[in-house]
């Protein structure tokens, strides 16, 4: 059994069994089965896919485990202070099991627009499509002044991505802003950090 965070991904299989998709699973093949897994949750349960999607990827979910109320186009949220004012930066996340295209980029930049958010993060089941990636990379980057580096501004992680061991490319979030000015050397570059989701 694998685990990712505090989720286990055997319930996945047992409720989609309870709800009588599992021979869905045995036809899907070329995908593994904590993938075939996740999609039978997404199909019998699409709003607790994106609260087990969002505890694998470490994000705070925005509205709890039941959510089912007006979509803002925001499933969860990273936050982080990466400058000397203190200010909380966020990077929003949101979680997609069904039908994508360029829209959906522009989608979350509109929401990262409306939302005064930083950064944005797109958790897929399917692969992003060559539009999306075009749009992706058009959304330009995001600069921490704290780190001295700069960030793509959207990133899109697929299940299986994530699964095998991908991580979103984010500024700690962990760590405060003073120790990263100990960090930092006057005249050089801070250098990519390793573990952003480290546990305490």
């Amino acid at each position: 059994m694998r685990v990712f965070g505090v989720f286990a991904l055997t319930p996945i299989a047992e409720v989609c069994a309870d709800r009588r998709v599992g021979a869905r699973h045995e036809r899907d093949k070329g995908e593994s089965a904590d993938v075939g897994s996740a999609r039978m949750l997404a199909e019998a349960d699409r709003y607790q896919f994106q609260w087990w999607a969002l505890s694998v990827v470490r994000a705070k979910p925005i509205g709890g485990k039941e959510k089912k109320g007006a979509d803002r186009g925001i499933d969860g949220v990273f936050t982080f202070v990466d400058d000397t004012t203190g200010t909380m930066k966020r990077c929003l996340v949101q979680v997609k099991s069904g039908h994508l295209s360029s829209s959906t980029i522009r989608d979350l930049v509109g929401t990262l627009n409306r939302e005064k958010a930083v950064m944005g993060l797109l958790v897929t089941l399917e692969p992003s499509t060559a539009p999306m990636r075009q749009e992706v990379a058009e959304a330009g980057d995001y600069f921490s002044p704290g780190w001295n580096r700069e960030y793509s501004k959207l990133q899109v992680l697929t299940i299986a991505e994530l699964l095998a061991g991908k991580k979103a490319d984010l500024p700690p979030m962990r760590a405060t802003f003073a120790r990263a000015g100990r960090m930092t050397a006057p005249g050089h570059r801070q250098p990519a950090l390793a573990g952003l989701f480290e546990d305490a």
